[in-house]
């Protein structure tokens, strides 16, 4: 009988943008760039120049960290925003570590992308007097390698088009998601 892994609760989720370049948020950038090193380019063989680009330095990036309670990371996620495209965002580079797989850890880091796409990519929800409810909504958009799907579908979204495409010699297809809720 396979043992299902044990629960990972993370001691944090940490956040750094992408134009930042003081200590601590160049920690939190290295720590999610070794994870997806760890997970694409040594798991999955993707192409280390395809997995870094010039957007992990765009200062309209979010990354996104989930650490243990002793700041061991343990996965990551990033969120495009667009100031020209309000109201739309996307979620890409989505990892987890190995050992961390099949706690929950990668629904709870797309959740926390969702949470950040409200506050700082929404657009306001109006009351039918045109007056703001106090919400937002933001359509989070995604490129799902066909194997993790179902995952995503479990989590809301919903497929695009149905087009396959590779995407670094991986089959991918285009999901998303529309998220209302508070803005902070």
């Amino acid at each position: 009988m396979t043992q299902m892994p044990t629960p990972q609760e993370p001691g944090t989720m940490r956040y750094a943008l992408g134009d930042a370049d003081d200590p601590v948020s160049q920690e939190i950038k290295d720590l999610c760039l070794g994870i997806r090193l760890e997970v694409f380019v040594g798991e999955q063989h993707v192409p280390f120049e395809e997995e870094v680009d010039l957007l992990d330095e765009a200062g309209s990036t979010l990354h996104i960290l989930a650490t243990d309670a002793e700041g061991n990371p343990l996965g990551t996620a990033r969120l495009l925003q667009d100031p020209d495209h309000l109201g739309q965002v996307h979620l890409g580079r989505l990892a987890v570590v190995k050992e961390a797989r099949g706690t929950g850890l990668g629904a709870r880091l797309v959740r926390e992308v969702e949470t950040m796409a409200l506050v700082g990519g929404s657009v306001p929800i109006t009351d039918s007097f045109g007056q703001p409810t106090g919400e937002g909504e933001v359509t989070v958009i995604l490129s799902a390698q066909e194997q993790a799907m179902g995952f995503y579908s479990k989590l809301g979204y919903e497929v695009v088009s149905g087009e396959s495409y590779l995407d670094a010699g991986i089959p991918h297809q285009d999901m998303a998601r529309v998220v209302r809720g508070p803005v902070r």
